[in-house]
């Protein structure tokens, strides 16, 4: 005797050996012996080959024809298999013709839903209809996928993926048809997704597809400002205008200015230097459309080429200090006397006439280590300049950071034109940055002393160990040399400084502040600023890396100098451009080298360096 059975899904055949009531002891067609639960059998037969057995009902059972089967059924009735077997063959079926009806059945679940051993019931019409319907998606998708994947291994980009390419770039929907192709393809040629879709030609710009990746992670929405009303955004009419001509000294691509300067003559000798800071926050509410914008941003982003701001063009050009305007601000004035130590110091709202906004590019032509060292600068700010160049040397030397090494270090300027890079030099301690360096430490040093002594809330950094915090306690930031420092200098650029300004001017006015230190909207603008900032200035440094390496290229540069910074770090020379090379010998720091610059990667800003010599000294 035979049996029939079913064994964890799937159907087997055995001759019995022993049947022990509830369990058999059974022998399969090759040899091996089970034992097996008496429950599981479906079949009991006789016949003179197991092998021939299945053989024969699989063969059967693949002439079956589901849907036939189905509608021989009675819909929402359970029946035995043995039963539809009898009506389909018209018979009492044989062994083989009920194993394959039970073969069919159970190779059919959407047809057919299994109710017990041998006991089946036939699917409603709806589910029916929808499980085909899913199943004939599944198929379509399942080609779809093989023709996508073959397109991909041949490096072309099929047209249904470039309405998807950004999120197939950023953000992947793993669910997705495309999404598996890719990945598939991805794992079978052994590349990066970026680097596949690169030979497939869907990245036609490196420079767009880093800055596209930051866009859709913190603008998702855009970068636009829509429509904005700028009638509330008047400054109060009844300011005192200062009698002082003001200027400004930035770079030539600076919109928001900020800040400017002001040098008027006292007697025997002394001066009253202004520092004149623009105010946004006289028409920019708490809680109003734009100060909520500007609490999302928190920053401009500076990138090279161009920037994403925190205000409006509308507001900065409300505000932004340009010359031959009156404009609104809020003002530090230091009593000088002639050796240029402050003797007496006071801060008011006012307007100031701005004179002139003088830039790095003109500027650095007059007012330079030369020029100075001639102690006359022939410039038409020459003088106020000369005096504000005095102070500034004063000012560092009272901080302890005349002889700072920091002074010596090279700033880099990036400018991009019709998709063409310059980098420029310039030294950190060059008279124009000592000035103006010099001055914005001193009045944000200033105005964070006097919200600290008045009791007002304000956000500081401080410095200790090497390691910079922002806090709403006041606390020494050794880098610099100053007690306290709070940024309050550039309130259309930060929105920390647009805070902090709030706050400034509330105690200016006599007026109650609108945030305290223990207010929860306080410690939450801290919190997202330090982070925003964070990623703002990292994104800054790749694209600057980006532009790094896209001036090698252009340049044609596959030798370059470089110095030693530390073990196998060296720095390149003219650029902002660190790498490891794994050839150096070993060297001092600071040792000057040749290095050799090849496989420049812009999609994962990479580059591989090999020494070569060292420089002669």
């Amino acid at each position: 005797m035979n049996v029939f059975y079913e064994e964890e899904g799937t159907f087997k055949v055995g001759s019995i050996l022993a049947d022990n009531t509830t369990s058999l002891q059974v022998e399969a067609p090759h040899g091996k012996r089970a034992k097996i639960k008496a429950a599981s059998v479906l079949l009991r037969f006789d016949a003179p080959s197991l092998s021939e057995f299945m053989d024969l009902a699989q063969k059967k059972a693949e002439d079956l024809d589901p849907d036939f089967l189905w509608e021989c059924c009675e819909i929402e009735a359970e029946f035995a298999s043995d039963a539809l077997a009898a009506d389909y063959f018209g018979h009492a079926a044989t062994p083989e013709e009920a194993a394959a009806v039970l073969i069919r059945l159970h190779s059919a679940p959407m047809y057919f839903y299994k109710k017990g051993r041998g006991r089946y019931k036939a699917a409603p019409p709806k589910a029916l209809e929808a499980a085909l319907a899913s199943q004939e998606k599944r198929r379509r998708q399942a080609e779809q996928q093989a023709r996508y994947i073959q397109l991909l291994s041949e490096f072309t980009l099929p047209e249904e993926f470039k309405p998807l390419l950004s999120g197939l770039l950023y953000r992947p929907d793993k669910n997705t048809v495309e999404w598996k192709a890719l990945d598939a393809a991805c794992t079978a040629s052994k590349l990066s997704v970026s680097r596949l879709l690169e030979k497939c030609g869907a990245i036609p710009s490196t420079h767009d597809y880093h800055l596209n990746r930051f866009l859709l992670e913190h603008f998702p929405e855009g970068t636009e400002f829509g429509v904005f009303e700028c009638g509330e955004l008047h400054a109060p009419v009844d300011l005192p205008i200062a009698d002082v001509a003001a200027f400004s000294i930035d770079d030539v691509t600076t919109t928001e200015i900020d800040d400017a300067f002001s040098v008027t003559p006292l007697t025997l000798g002394s001066v009253r230097i202004g520092i004149h800071i623009a105010v946004p926050t006289l028409g920019i509410a708490p809680g109003s459309p734009m100060d909520t914008l500007a609490a999302e941003r928190l920053s401009t982003v500076y990138i090279p080429g161009q920037k994403i701001t925190m205000f409006p063009d509308a507001v900065i050009q409300h505000y932004t200090l340009c010359e031959k305007r009156l404009c609104p601000v809020v003002s530090m004035y230091l009593d000088v006397a002639d050796d240029f130590t402050v003797f007496a110091t006071s801060s008011r709202i006012e307007q100031v006439r701005v004179a002139a906004n003088l830039r790095h590019d003109t500027l650095e032509a007059h007012f330079n280590e030369h020029t100075l060292a001639g102690g006359k600068l022939d410039h038409p700010f020459g003088k106020e300049l000369l005096s504000l160049w005095n102070f500034a040397c004063k000012a560092e030397a009272l901080r302890g950071k005349a002889n700072d090494s920091n002074n010596e270090r090279i700033d880099y300027c990036f400018s991009v034109k019709d998709d063409r890079i310059d980098i420029s030099q310039r030294r950190r301690g060059s008279p124009i940055d000592k000035v103006v360096s010099e001055l914005m430490i001193y009045v944000n040093s200033e105005w964070g002393k006097l919200l600290a002594d008045n009791s007002v809330a304000g956000i500081y950094r401080s410095q200790g160990g090497g390691k910079v915090k922002i806090s709403t306690s006041p606390a020494p930031h050794q880098a610099l040399g100053v007690s306290q420092y709070a940024w309050i200098s550039s309130p259309m650029r930060r929105y920390v400084d647009f805070i902090n300004q709030r706050q400034l001017i509330a105690l200016l006015r006599g007026e109650t502040p609108p945030y305290t230190r223990e207010g929860e909207s306080l410690q939450t603008f801290m919190r997202d600023f330090e982070a925003t900032y964070e990623v703002y200035g990292d994104f800054q440094r790749s694209m600057e890396r980006y532009w790094c390496l896209r001036w090698l290229l252009q340049e044609n540069i596959s030798t370059t100098g470089a110095q030693v910074l530390k073990e196998n770090l060296v720095k390149l020379d003219r650029l902002p451009l660190v790498a490891r090379v794994a050839s150096l010998p070993e060297v001092p720091p600071e040792t000057n080298v040749e290095v050799e610059i090849s496989n420049i990667d812009l999609l994962e800003l990479t580059f591989n360096t090999k020494f070569l010599h060292k420089q002669e000294a």
